[in-house]
């Protein structure tokens, strides 16, 4: 099979969430372990950081494995769901595993995969392992894929475990409260291994300091250690942060090359595991630290994070997709000198539609649509939803159809914002590129 063969076997073959939903998940680590056994733990051969949480957990992970890789790491980075090709999943040093590697590895695996039936998710993430093993890297980023206690990444033993923060998403799965949610993604939480929560809050702190004093670890709350005292943006397109530590600055002109606002949340996680990580023995200076946040674009490949495709007019799309992510979204859009908005919107059929919609804003042009996957939301029944909310467009059978005529009509100082899902945002890369 060539890599476009192997791919149609896989998406055939196996449940994919991305793509399907719930009839994907899986709510235990049987055939994870059974894996694990078969490539004889390949995740034991490296170091490993794990990142958690509802929002930002990507974003964590990049930055990361950015810092490392100027620490001069062979870092192994492993994220979900991708945008324009399954090989973004797993990097090390920024490199996509190569389409041969892809081939191989289903090739020479395919009984134990048609045997086994694992979903998409514990297919790729037994790939990284195994990848990741056999081109002898320093230490692997793995991100969490859904929840945490369940998740397929959850066989490490990490350096450190990091849980970015929790919000309402993936409740069918994860529970319908902060504190359920919280738990599941607690479950990443280990022995001794030090935890570090991006953001603190009153219905999941008790929950995640009860866990580790369960697991007898220490527990690091980034929110409390670190304060962002002001920041700006730079002419060369970058955020510039002045950060504080006990009333002290600690990181002056501190910069960053993702332009979302935040982000702001996301570095103060990242500085607090930076220092965890140092405390274990990974060499990592401030020079580090520094070149590694200034492009993180550049090391690592990141995608769909108040990317800007093109301007006038100004045409940005953003992954943000739940309540808590599409809040931060709207204030930044808000925050965004523009005459016009033009929102090209499109959601998945399994998400809290009504909550999103009754927060997106009121006066602009909306061009509803869908991603070209079986979960999207037919653009009809969001446009219905919609105009209950006071959101008006017309409707769209593509993305890019949608973006065209948002083109057509926008001046040159408005503003064109793509979202609404991962997918949407996968769908305008791949049509872009």
């Amino acid at each position: 099979m060539n890599y476009k063969e192997t791919l149609d076997f896989l998406f055939a073959q196996l449940p994919m969430y991305q793509r399907v939903g719930k009839a994907a998940y899986k709510a235990d680590l049987e055939t994870t372990l059974a894996l694990d056994k078969y490539f004889q733990h390949p995740h034991k051969a490296y170091k490993t950081i794990h990142i958690g949480g509802t929002n930002g957990k990507g974003s964590v992970s990049h930055c990361i494995a950015s810092i490392l890789q100027e620490a001069g790491y062979k870092v192994g980075l492993y994220t979900s769901p991708h945008l324009k090709d399954f090989r973004e999943r797993i990097r090390i040093n920024g490199e996509m595993i190569s389409e041969q590697a892809v081939v191989d590895f289903v090739g020479q695996h395919q009984q134990i995969i048609q045997s086994l039936q694992p979903s998409f998710f514990e297919m790729s993430v037994a790939m990284a392992f195994d990848y990741f093993k056999k081109e002898e890297i320093d230490i692997a980023i793995m991100e969490v894929g859904m929840g945490g206690r369940l998740d397929s990444t959850n066989i490490i033993s990490p350096l450190i475990s990091a849980i970015t923060n929790i919000g309402l998403d993936h409740t069918a799965f994860l529970g319908n409260s902060l504190d359920k949610i919280a738990y599941e993604k607690a479950g990443i939480i280990k022995k001794d291994v030090p935890l570090i929560i991006g953001q603190s809050h009153t219905q999941t702190a008790p929950v995640f300091k009860a866990v580790a004093k369960e697991k007898e670890t220490n527990i690091v709350f980034a929110d409390q250690n670190f304060e962002i005292s002001t920041a700006t943006f730079s002419i060369d397109e970058k955020q510039i942060f002045q950060i504080y530590k006990d009333e002290q600055l600690v990181y002056k002109d501190l910069k960053l090359d993702l332009l979302g606002s935040y982000q702001q949340k996301n570095i103060i996680t990242v500085l607090a595991c930076v220092e965890q990580l140092q405390k274990q023995g990974v060499s990592i200076t401030t020079k580090h630290l520094y070149d590694g946040l200034e492009n993180v674009v550049n090391n690592t490949g990141l995608l769909g994070r108040w990317q800007h495709l093109g301007y006038n007019p100004r045409i940005v799309c953003d992954t943000g997709h739940n309540l808590d992510g599409m809040i931060m979204l709207v204030e930044q859009i808000q925050n965004t000198p523009h005459d016009q908005l033009h929102f090209v919107l499109g959601m998945v059929n399994d998400k809290d539609h009504e909550a999103v919609l009754d927060i997106l804003p009121k006066k602009a042009s909306y061009y509803f649509t869908k991603a070209s996957i079986p979960r999207s939301l037919n653009e009809n029944t969001l446009q219905e939803m919609a105009q209950k909310h006071g959101l008006n467009g017309k409707t769209y059978h593509s993305v890019d159809k949608a973006l065209e005529a948002a083109k057509k009509n926008a001046s040159d100082n408005d503003l064109i914002f793509i979202g609404g899902s991962t997918f949407i945002v996968a769908d305008i890369l791949e049509n872009i590129n």
